[in-house]
């Protein structure tokens, strides 16, 4: 009788333990995750980065800047890392290796604090390209990433620009136990948040206190000063894109890719041209009447084009306007 006893109460200390067990899971929520960066694939991979400039007079008509300097992409910047390290993030602030990446293309900074981060293994490789002398055109290089370290984060800077440039935060190349094949990306421009300019050729103008890194759209930052301000496109066309194609071999340390030589063929997507209204300036005071003026005298006020119309936009308004004199505003001729 006592055994049976024994048993009964072992068997409902059981079940009890098991429903707290399952209270105290519920009441907890999922476990925290990883972010989807977890990778479990069984050894590295090797991919062609190839950056694409998209940057014409077509597709951005406004202020596209054709001398000192012309339009033209900085070398690029790629960092391959884990969860631990950010080159840039949007919505944070610039590092100090950012912002003068972001401003004057120098990468002293970006690269110290790349190395400091591998010294924690939170980042394994940095890669870099040369610069693309023309606003569309290619460069490329080869990268060999690690499953401790699936991110790849990258910067190219605008030139000519305040802080702008594009890029792309912790881009996962792996899918839990297997790499991805091939992944294409639009690139849209960021402002670095610590360069008030408004347009890409504008003085040094810092921004303090900083501000977070943000997106330029086609109406933000809104001031019609702004060089990609273009508030009849609903969104900005790409201003550049990115390429990563996996290659079935593992680099080789012996032969350096050229930057400038692609694996394959590309053809340059076509985009259709950016339509940019005739910007013109406020009317001049009126000026004074010419005539008699009780009847016939006339006066005039003019305005002058600030922005041409180009790809159909539409056409400039009147440059000059007149009027019927008025008793105060007369000028006798002698």
């Amino acid at each position: 009788m006592m055994s049976l006893y024994r048993h009964l109460s072992c068997g409902w200390m059981w079940r009890l333990l098991v429903v707290l067990l399952k209270l105290s899971l519920s009441l907890a929520g999922p476990l925290p995750s990883l972010n989807g960066t977890e990778c479990t694939a069984k050894g590295p991979a090797s991919y062609i980065l190839v950056f694409t400039g998209h940057w014409s007079p077509q597709a951005f008509p406004k202020q596209y800047p054709l001398f000192r300097p012309p339009a033209q992409w900085s070398k690029l910047v790629a960092v391959s890392h884990n969860r631990h390290f950010h080159l840039w993030e949007e919505g944070g602030l610039a590092s100090e290796g950012v912002q003068n990446f972001a401003e004057a293309g120098v990468t002293v900074e970006i690269m110290k604090g790349a190395k400091e981060a591998r010294k924690r293994r939170s980042v394994a490789a940095m890669y870099r390209t040369a610069g693309i002398p023309n606003g569309i055109g290619h460069s490329s290089t080869e990268l060999l990433i690690l499953p401790r370290t699936p991110l790849l984060s990258l910067m190219v800077k605008v030139i000519p620009s305040p802080d702008w440039f594009v890029g792309v935060d912790s881009l996962n190349l792996c899918d839990g136990s297997q790499w991805k094949e091939e992944m294409t990306f639009d690139l849209q421009p960021y402002d670095a948040g610590t360069d008030s300019g408004f347009t890409f050729s504008s003085p040094n103008f810092p921004t303090n206190p900083p501000e977070n890194i943000t997106r330029i759209t086609s109406q933000m930052p809104n001031h019609p000063a702004n060089s990609f301000y273009y508030p009849r496109l609903k969104d900005l066309p790409p201003i550049a894109s990115i390429k990563l194609t996996r290659q079935r071999r593992l680099p080789n340390r012996q032969s350096v890719m050229s930057n400038h030589i692609l694996p394959n063929s590309i053809i340059p997507q076509r985009f259709s041209a950016t339509p940019l209204d005739c910007e013109v300036s406020m009317w001049s005071s009126w000026g004074l009447c010419l005539g008699p003026c009780s009847k016939g005298g006339i006066r005039h006020r003019t305005r002058y084009i600030l922005l041409p119309p180009a790809n159909a936009g539409d056409p400039c308004p009147e440059l000059e306007e007149q009027a019927e004199c008025v008793p105060h505003s007369c000028l006798k001729r002698p």
